[in-house]
Order: C-alpha cells, then structure tokens, then sequence
C-alpha cells in the first residue's frame, strides 16, 4: 500500500475506530465526577429510550454511548441515522430532585446546547451555533449547516437528555441536504474520543451551575449564554406550531422560560415554548 492509496483496514477507508469505553470510564467516572457510570454499546434503537427505560435503578450521571443507531430519535418523532461510528450517540441520565424546581427542568434542553457547543468549540476548534431550541450547527463552505440535535425525555424522577452529533460522515452520506458534520466544517479535531470527554465534562460544569443556582438561568449565567451563542436571535423566523398554525416576525429573545420570543409585523411579541423554527432568508 503506498502513502496515496487509502487505508482498506477494518474500519474502511475512512478509518473509523471503535471507542474505547475502558478508557473513557478511567477519564470521566471519578469520585468527585457527575458521571456514575459509562457503557458503549455496538448499536441500539435509541440511547434515550433505553436509558428511559432503566432511570429508576440507575443513579445520576449514568452515560450510554451507542456505536450506532438504528432507531435514533429527533425532536417531533424525526428519525437520525447515521453509519456506525461517523459520530457521537449518547444518552445521560440527571436526577436535580429537589434542588431545582420542576418547572425549570425545561431549561436541560437549553443547557445541553450550550455546553456542547463550548465543549466542541475548545476540542474541536470549530465554532458551533445554537438554532432554537435544541439544534447544533456549523458552517460549511460558508452556509449554516445542522449537524447535531438534543432531544429531553422526562423520567418520573429526572431527565434523559440525548445527544446526536455527525462527526466524520462525508457529502454522500448526509442523511438530508440542510445536514452537515464536524469533517465538513474543517474541524481541527475528529477523534470522537476528546471529543466526547469534552462535551461530557462541559455538561457537568454547566449542569452543577444550574444546579447549585437553583435552575435559576439567568443567576447561572445560562440564559446570557445561550442567548449569545444562538443564531436564531437576530433572524426572521417561521415558527411552525403544534397544532398546525405558524407564527412569523423576528427573533427577539429567550425569556426565562426558555420560550422564544417573536416579535410580530403588526409588533405583537409572541412567546413560543414548543414547535419548530425556521429561518427565513434575508433576515438579520
């Protein structure tokens, strides 16, 4: 094989390893460390509905990675496929009981995208946006791209957020034209593996703020955040709401709620807590 030719080992031409679950457990399930336990397993349905399914018997801070995923989950029941390790498909597990009132638990969808998206900043070297509420994006050749999503499930006693992020996928496997992945915006960094310990130990840092601030979003310095990294504030929007009605203005805010404020044409602001938003062409 010449240094020309493409490496045709086990893991294809693109040369995509397995985790390495041993060591990920020695790096992140320390004694002082959020994170409880770490299993990877080679594929799954979906980590959330898995880890759902196992919450009561787990403490927090349990962390499930699947190597694929066969029937990943978006917002709105969407499906996330992906080849078996082109990214990251994990689940964690937070129980913030009673130190944090039930209704500011909405805020974990928020949280997730921030810290996931500083955690890629600092290990990836590519700058990642927030497109509300819960979508990660990159640029690619200059064009806003989404290549990860966060989607909460509820459990009786806390909450099991799921993190999907297309690392290494190429421009023919991109499961839909508007997706994108971290080798596509000419990441510095693609071994899943810093990069999974990245975003792991950013959401513990921004989880114990929230928590330690009661949730509060704003004392946690989470709400300025999110709202900084969001590309939707800023931009002319179409939110599409459950129920089959639309709402169409500018993107104004994120209010303490973690609802979207739109501000109308006939200047009515307009607070949007679920549906899905899009941006509109010449906005800013």
């Amino acid at each position: 094989m010449t240094p020309s030719e493409p490496y045709a080992g086990r893991w294809s031409s693109l040369d995509r390893p397995p985790l390495n679950a041993a060591a990920l457990q020695r790096a992140l399930v320390t004694p002082d460390s959020l994170w409880t336990s770490l299993e990877v397993v080679p594929s799954t349905g979906s980590t959330n509905t898995d880890l759902a399914a196992r919450a009561a018997e787990l403490p927090e801070g349990a962390v499930l990675v699947a190597e694929e995923q066969t029937a990943g989950r978006g917002r709105l029941d969407r499906t996330w496929t992906a080849p078996a390790r082109s990214g990251l498909f994990f689940s964690v597990l937070l129980k913030p009981g009673p130190d944090v009132p039930q209704e500011r638990w909405g805020w974990l969808t928020l949280l997730a995208g921030v810290a996931t998206a500083n955690g890629l900043s600092r290990a990836a070297g590519v700058d990642t946006s927030l497109k509300w509420p819960n979508d990660l994006l990159v640029s690619v050749e200059g064009e806003e791209r989404k290549t990860g999503g966060i989607l909460a499930e509820r459990t009786p006693d806390g909450v099991v957020l799921g993190v999907g992020l297309n690392v290494s996928l190429t421009w023919d496997e991109l499961p839909v034209p508007a997706a994108g992945s971290l080798t596509l915006a000419k990441a510095a960094v693609t071994d899943r593996e810093p990069l999974l310990k990245a975003v792991l130990r950013s959401l513990e840092q921004w989880y114990g703020d929230w928590r330690a601030a009661g949730g509060d979003p704003a004392a946690s310095g989470l709400q300025e955040s999110y709202a900084a990294g969001c590309a939707t504030l800023g931009r002319h929007v179409r939110a599409e709401l459950p129920g089959g009605q639309e709402l169409t203005g500018t993107a104004e805010a994120v209010d303490a709620d973690g609802r979207l404020v739109i501000r109308t044409a006939d200047d009515r602001r307009e607070a949007v807590g679920a549906g899905d938003v899009v941006h509109l062409k010449g906005a800013h």
